[in-house]
């Protein structure tokens, strides 16, 4: 057995605690997100009543989407630098609550409004979630063991989708009768069930808070700042902006991460988690809508599959040919599928072979964010930063959502048959965009975290 694959032995009980935790934190979080993709045009089609005809549940899911992630990049932002200053431990146990309580909430939605405010809320803790989880387990791991750590937590949070994907195929064709005045006709759609699981991960942070000490590379560089801010003329900062943007090393980092996690989110975002509309609106458009929601749940399960193989292919490749041929090769991959699959998918049995492909491809360099992007920065802004590059680029992915959607209207207007597969096609040429950035992008593979 080579060196490469011994590095598990390297992990002490306590180090392995920390990786399941953190996994788990993160895993519940893409749960989340799946639970949402699944529900929302079910959702908006109950909470908008009589307004809800197919191109304004298409319009209101893409609003509700865009607000989420606007939340998301917003929780990343503030979560992020508390991560810095107050501990990666009880940041993962404040974002986990978040997003657990706000998904609960969105199942008593009254209306499209108060759901999409449910949304925007849970997108706080889901943004803050990934930088607390990732940098946890950065500092925690050994050196060597780093890269394999972080990728194996990131190719797991596929579980949480593939989970979120069996709850939608057992729950979202269901309809319960309940005595509660506020649900239309006393029934309790699927979709409300599904949100109510979804606040499962509360329980994860008692374990969180009782079982996690944070990592002592981040208590040091506490330590540190609290002895240079009493010299004269200030020092180090945890979670410093100023600092991030000041020097020119790190400036230039933050620079390169965002743009790199831009094209990988408006890839997935704006195109890879539309596919149950794809199936739903045009594949199986005549077919009856509980087998239009079964096969677009199983579909999802099916890309979630191939997302945590695409995952761990990132972090194999990565490791042989370095961070930036890695993600070229799978930028160019995302581009090549999400053309095929969107543009030209037509029948049901190319779901069951396409779909494993399309997350393989669509969730591979999410990979690369969890190895790369605490490599970027210091301690004392790895939060911060690993934050900051996840989510700004969230803000401009809800631009890139509400313009997929908005592309989908403007093709309609003109009479262009199927205009939702053409915004799609459009949209995924920004996986080239991302071959733009890499000139600039340093090179970390085999080197210790900066300090």
């Amino acid at each position: 057995m080579s060196a490469q694959q011994r590095w598990y032995r390297e992990l002490s009980f306590y180090q392995w605690w920390v990786l399941i935790v953190a996994t788990l934190g993160w895993l519940f979080d893409t749960m989340d997100q799946r639970l949402f993709v699944l529900a929302r045009s079910r959702a908006l089609e109950e909470l908008l009543g009589p307004q809800a005809t197919p191109d304004n549940v298409s319009f209101f899911s893409s609003v509700a989407t865009a607000v989420m992630l606007l939340g998301w990049a917003t929780g990343g932002l503030i979560f992020g630098t508390i991560g810095d200053r107050i501990g990666r431990a009880k940041t993962l146990m404040l974002t986990v609550g978040t997003y657990s309580l706000f998904t609960g909430l969105s199942g008593l939605s009254l209306s499209w409004w108060d759901f999409t405010l449910y949304r925007f809320l849970t997108g706080l803790g889901v943004g803050g979630a990934f930088a607390a989880a990732v940098t946890l387990v950065a500092e925690e791991m050994p050196a060597r063991a780093r890269p394999q750590a972080l990728g194996l937590l990131q190719a797991l949070s596929a579980i949480g989708n593939i989970a979120g994907s069996l709850i939608g195929f057992l729950l979202l064709p269901v309809t319960l009768q309940v005595a509660w005045p506020a649900v239309p006709e006393g029934q309790w759609h699927g979709w409300r069930l599904m949100f109510a699981v979804g606040m499962v991960p509360a329980v994860l942070v008692v374990l969180v808070m009782f079982t996690i000490r944070e990592p002592e590379a981040w208590v040091a560089a506490r330590e540190a700042a609290k002895k240079t801010s009493r010299s004269f003329g200030g020092g180090l900062h945890l979670g410093s902006w100023g600092e991030m943007w000041s020097d020119s090393r790190w400036r230039r980092n933050t620079l390169v991460g965002v743009w790199l996690v831009l094209v990988g989110a408006v890839g997935l975002w704006a195109i890879g988690f539309w596919s149950p509309e794809l199936i739903r609106g045009h594949i199986l458009a005549h077919a009856p809508k509980e087998h239009q929601d079964r096969v677009s749940s199983l579909a999802t399960a099916l890309q979630d599959v191939g997302a945590f193989f695409g995952i761990l292919a990132y972090t194999w490749i990565t490791a042989h040919i370095g961070r930036r041929r890695a993600f070229a090769l799978s930028f160019v991959l995302a581009f090549v599928v999400t053309l095929m699959i969107f543009g030209f998918m037509n029948q049901e049995w190319q779901i069951y072979v396409a779909t494993p492909l399309l997350g393989f491809a669509t969730l591979a360099p999410f990979g690369g964010y969890a190895i790369y992007l605490p490599e970027l920065y210091p301690t004392r802004l790895r939060a911060t930063g690993t934050g900051f590059c996840y989510n700004v680029a969230r803000y401009l992915t809800a631009l890139g959502v509400f313009f997929m959607g908005s592309l989908t209207v403007l093709f309609a207007s003109f009479g262009v048959s199927e205009p939702f597969r053409w915004a799609t096609v459009s949209v995924a040429f920004i996986y080239l965009g991302g071959l733009l950035a890499l000139p600039a992008a340093p090179e970390t593979r085999d080197q210790l975290l900066p300090e």
